[in-house]
């Protein structure tokens, strides 16, 4: 496997809040998902898929629900471009 650092670098869109703003938008809809969470669902998934230089990490995060992560490599660096939860039966978990 590739040795990368790992730092999680969250992709800002022109809002320097957008990461913070996930977080609060999906705790509106009942998921509370921490930073931490993210990242462990990028370094220890229970599946991984890719698309071109785009990863999908899927982590269990309960009975009902996984989160998913999608991130790229970058000169060495883990990016998260977006993360949210899904239902694990649309992924066989």
């Amino acid at each position: 496997m590739e040795e990368v650092n790992l730092w999680l670098i969250f992709q800002r869109s022109s809002l320097p809040r957008h990461a913070l703003e996930k977080f609060d938008s999906l705790k509106h809809y009942g998921f509370q998902i921490s930073e931490s969470q993210v990242a462990d669902a990028v370094l220890n998934p229970e599946r991984i898929e890719r698309r071109g230089n785009q990863f999908f990490a899927v982590k269990l995060i309960n009975s009902k629900h996984a989160l998913r992560v999608v991130y790229e490599k970058r000169k060495g660096f883990l990016v998260v471009i977006t993360f949210y939860p899904v239902r694990r039966e649309r992924y066989d978990l």
